[in-house]
């Protein structure tokens, strides 16, 4: 491609994703599509020679979106909603255009340097003093097996050892065990300890789960409470599970992917007491700092310990020393490592650390609002409290009803909703997230909810 034509296709590009941004809500939110029909409608083989680009970007629009469930959507409401606004998209497209590796600080210092930037920057947002390291990765679940990995390393154990034993909520996401099971933990030496009725882990339950494992002659070696859980919202007790914790020796990793991006706002750090005592955290900015994915960032408060569970460097990796030159592969499983840095420096410089809180202050209000109308239903219940923007209900009658709804309302194209078994019932979930998401639409959802009849 020239120069001429990249800037033909290139302005091309840019004025469908403006066309796009300012358009989203005449998208259908989840596509009427059936397993294989994209496979079925584009080649079995890849062409022998070039294809006009213009052709290309048609089978874009006309193969690929309609396709497409539309996660930057103001209707997306499922799962833990994201974002990719203007600002971001901008940002990815510079970092591709560099496409450096930031493996080695020799190997990209821009890209080295920044993430030590903006890291630094988001720290001192959500509260975490000097000492903490933190270094981006892509999902949660690599930050969290991360950790693990780190914790058992610092226990004394280079290899995995079949009494070492970790805990955990039994509403912790399934990324923990994952995460566990990838560092080689059976899964039977992965303790989910129960919740009260505000579904928090119990520390006394843990306490005692703690003592019978180690008069067993297991060895319990991390605890991973959450702050902000997939199935509720809920918040594990931190202040309260880290002197226990302590007691044992444990590592303690917090899961607050989603939750975590409210400690940028002083109105919601009482969730977050304890933890700059923690030993890892991982937040996710792709969730809620609308940054597009994926950007996961992990906090460790000594790198030390993820350098002595990742560092190895062969020969053709060495370089000279420099106490500022940091080379991040050796503080991680990956080598290769894009510049996302790039596109959370644009979002937090382009938006600023209050206009963010705002925006995450009013999707909570929204999502507030929506729980006191299913409160308020004689039809429909709430079935857990609303810390965040996640709101879990139901309408009051048979799971089968429950998920003929939430059926309903994502084949209507307006909105996605996602399903849940919450104490052995069928919930639905609606989480705020989307930037371009308004009170207005959740108007609409609920009319679409509270009018549906079977």
């Amino acid at each position: 491609m020239t120069p001429e034509e990249f800037r033909t296709y290139g302005y091309a590009t840019i004025d469908w994703i403006a066309h796009f941004l300012e358009h989203t809500r005449d998208f259908p939110v989840l596509p009427d599509v059936k397993p294989g029909d994209l496979t079925d409608a584009l080649p079995v083989s890849a062409p022998e020679e070039p294809e006009p680009f213009d052709r290309i970007l048609e089978d874009f629009e006309q193969q690929i979106v309609p396709r497409n469930t539309h996660w930057n959507h103001p209707g997306f409401l499922g799962y833990f909603a994201n974002s990719s606004p203007g600002e971001a998209i901008l940002a990815e497209l510079l970092a591709a255009a560099l496409n450096p590796n930031g493996m080695l600080w020799q190997a990209s210092p821009a890209a080295t340097e920044l993430e030590e930037v903006t890291l630094s920057w988001l720290r001192q947002w959500i509260g975490l003093n000097d000492p903490w390291f933190g270094q981006i990765l892509d999902t949660a679940s690599t930050s969290t097996f991360h950790a693990i990995v780190a914790a058992r390393v610092r226990k004394g154990f280079a290899s995995m050892d079949s009494r070492l034993v970790l805990y955990a909520s039994v509403h912790a996401h399934s990324s923990v065990e994952k995460a566990a099971l990838a560092a080689g933990l059976p899964r039977e030496n992965v303790r989910l300890i129960e919740v009260d009725d505000q579904f928090r882990m119990q520390p006394g339950l843990l306490a005692e789960a703690l003592s019978r494992d180690t008069a067993a002659g297991l060895i319990p070696f991390c605890v991973v409470p959450t702050i902000g859980t997939t199935s509720v919202a809920s918040v594990d007790p931190l202040a309260e599970i880290l002197p226990v914790a302590r007691q044992h020796h444990l590592w303690v990793h917090v899961d607050c992917a989603y939750g975590g991006s409210t400690a940028i706002d002083s109105r919601y750090r009482h969730f977050f007491a304890g933890l700059g005592e923690a030993d890892s955290l991982v937040i996710n900015p792709h969730k809620w700092l609308f940054v597009p994915m994926d950007l996961s960032v992990l906090y460790c408060r000594d790198a030390a310990w993820m350098r002595n569970a990742f560092s190895l460097v062969p020969e053709y990796l060495r370089t000279a020393g420099d106490p500022r030159a940091r080379n991040f592969h050796e503080y991680g499983l990956p080598l290769g490592r894009r510049f996302r840095s790039l596109k959370l420096w644009f979002v937090m410089r382009a938006f600023g650390r209050r206009k963010l809180a705002d925006l995450i202050h009013q999707q909570i209000e929204d999502a507030k609002w929506f729980a006191a109308q299913v409160e308020a239903h004689p039809e429909f219940e709430l079935c857990a409290p609303v810390h965040f923007s996640l709101v879990v209900f139901r309408r009051r009658g048979t799971d089968e009803q429950n998920q003929a709804l939430l059926d309903a309302i994502n084949a209507s194209g307006q909105a996605l909703l996602s399903p849940n078994m919450l104490q052995g019932r069928k919930v639905l979930r609606l989480a705020v997230g989307n930037i371009q998401t308004r009170r207005e639409d959740l108007e609409r959802v609920w009319a679409f909810l509270r009018d549906f009849t079977f």
